[in-house]
């Protein structure tokens, strides 16, 4: 496992920047703190499944829109990132996925695959939540400091989140995550929002009726993606934040208020 890390301070706007490269979806810059990481992501919480590596200041990812395929995809995709990297397992820091909430059984195939792997490189991981990466990525693509995530939870309720743009350029949750009726989840007390994630496809109307003038943009086909999730790791994992691979588990919040 790896030694203690300093972040060496906040990087804010002049700090180290990596590179995304995605294909066709283009690159964009991010600020990193001073230092050099290694990990590998993997997120499978919804339609797309995506792997992204960081390296240092290196930043790839593989994402395919296959939403029945991601537990036969995913594993042939993190080796492909590690092979066209040049970098084995045991030369990671850690490794992170998107631990929900989400679908069900997508949560689920990422949390094995990365619990399987970390079990054999005796690495440490790193739980990153699928609606503050929506949210993140919601910062990157548009520039929004102030996001409300939420993915479509079924039964007339929604996987909800309100996200503030923090130190770093990264996203930092305004309130507490919850799974709830489009008609009672809590809205932040002030302020303008941008609505981001399948919550707002099928509870857009309500939950526009709510918010009235401070709704200022929605974009519903918005997705979680693992170079969002990495984003959000590297931090967690400068600062100390990371577990075993026996307690890396994911999260539905709906056991949360059925266990309540």
């Amino acid at each position: 496992m790896p030694s203690a890390i300093s972040s060496g301070g906040s990087a804010g706007k002049s700090g180290l920047f990596f590179s995304v490269e995605t294909g066709t979806l283009g690159s964009v810059l991010y600020p990193l703190p001073h230092l050099s990481l290694n990990i590998l992501a993997v997120d499978t919480s919804g339609e797309v499944c995506s792997v992204a590596l960081l390296i240092g200041t290196e930043l790839r990812q593989r994402l395919v829109r296959e939403p029945r395929r991601h537990g036969e995809l995913v594993l042939t995709m993190m080796d492909g990132l590690l092979a066209e990297a040049g970098i084995g397992l045991t030369r990671l820091d850690a490794l992170a996925f998107g631990r929900g909430p989400a679908s069900f059984t997508g949560v689920r195939i990422a949390t094995s695959v990365v619990q399987g792997a970390a079990y054999g490189a005796d690495l440490p991981v790193v739980p990153v939540s699928t609606l503050a990466a929506l949210a993140q990525g919601y910062f990157r693509s548009s520039g929004s400091s102030r996001v409300l995530a939420a993915f479509d939870a079924r039964m007339g309720e929604l996987y909800w989140g309100p996200y503030l743009l923090g130190d770093g350029d990264l996203m930092q949750a305004a309130g507490a995550e919850e799974v709830a009726a489009p008609e009672v989840v809590a809205l932040p007390a002030d302020g303008d929002w941008s609505g981001v994630g399948s919550g707002w496809a099928t509870y857009g109307e309500v939950l526009r009726g709510r918010l009235e003038s401070r709704l200022l943009a929605v974009t519903p086909d918005a997705l979680c993606e693992s170079r969002d999730v990495v984003v959000l790791a590297a931090a967690e994992l400068a600062r100390g934040h990371w577990v075993t691979a026996e307690q890396a588990r994911p999260v539905y919040l709906r056991e949360r208020v059925t266990s309540g």
